[in-house]
């Protein structure tokens, strides 16, 4: 009878245990499931220690654990290399496109230099200069330090293409240029502008 009493106050100790390590899983879980909305960025292992305190072993138990969570959903865990970022599922990424009317990463004015690149690419540094003014130089140097363009030199300039890290930064598949649908009319209108500037 005493032994059972023991055994009860062990299983009653055991059980609550439980209980607060799976509260302090879902807290947990829940900490890194904020960093990774809020930031809206990739980040890696070391950015994610910084913002949530969890060691990177747990981290990435976590990560797997919000990426089976959001598996199918609107919204996912997405991982590159070593980075991880929660962004729209592929499939709702064309709606998310149509409602953005800017953002908080990019100003207009970059979103514009960095849609002409992505439309003429590669193409000469001294072109898009002519097309967007000084300004754009800023914009070149932004886009090459987040890895999204690459800028060769070539005689006087540069050329200018995108990277891989483009296309996966933007959730984006690599589209032909033969291809044009009719949501890239505006493009054309920048085609048309950059071979006027080019024959001057």
């Amino acid at each position: 009878m005493f032994m059972s009493e023991e055994t009860g106050e062990a299983g009653l100790i055991r059980e609550t245990i439980e209980q607060l390590d799976s509260a302090r899983e879902l807290d947990n879980l829940r900490k890194l499931e904020a960093a990774l909305f809020v930031s809206g960025k990739f980040m890696n292992l070391k950015e994610l220690v910084s913002l949530t305190d969890l060691n990177p072993i747990l981290l990435r138990k976590l990560l797997g654990d919000l990426e089976s969570k959001y598996r199918g959903s609107g919204i996912g865990i997405v991982q590159k290399d070593e980075l991880w970022k929660m962004d729209v599922a592929s499939d709702f990424v064309y709606m998310v496109n149509r409602l953005a009317t800017g953002s908080s990463e990019f100003t207009k004015a970059e979103q514009e230099t960095l849609a002409i690149i992505a439309y003429k690419q590669p193409m000469k540094q001294s072109v898009l200069i002519k097309i967007r003014g000084n300004k754009a130089y800023d914009h070149i140097n932004r886009f090459v330090e987040m890895g999204l363009i690459v800028k060769k030199k070539i005689g006087h300039t540069y050329d200018l293409s995108l990277s891989d890290s483009f296309y996966d930064y933007f959730n984006v598949e690599h589209v032909q240029h033969a291809n044009h649908s009719k949501n890239e009319k505006h493009f054309l209108d920048v085609e048309r502008d950059t071979k006027i500037l080019e024959a001057k």
